[in-house]
């Protein structure tokens, strides 16, 4: 596709203005983490059982999932 001058300018404000858009926003993230960061670290030490919960059920899973892979391996090498 062939661009005029003015599309591919067009093009390259709209990144920049993505850009400056995403740095004013980690900007306020940040002032925002700063101002409540208690009621952060609570969200994250509410989450810590529930994270450890999903990770255990995935590892378990995981688990059963090698072992059943493993005794149809064996069932197939008997064959």
């Amino acid at each position: 596709m062939i661009y005029s001058r003015h599309q591919f300018k067009e093009e390259a404000m709209v990144k920049y203005v993505g850009i400056l858009g995403g740095a004013v926003a980690v900007l306020i993230g940040i002032a925002g983490l700063l101002r409540f960061w208690w009621y952060f670290a609570a969200l994250l030490k509410g989450s810590i059982p529930a994270v450890l919960i999903f990770a255990g059920a995935i590892a378990v899973i995981a688990g059963l999932s090698e072992i059943k892979d493993e005794a149809a391996s064996a069932k197939e090498e008997k064959k």
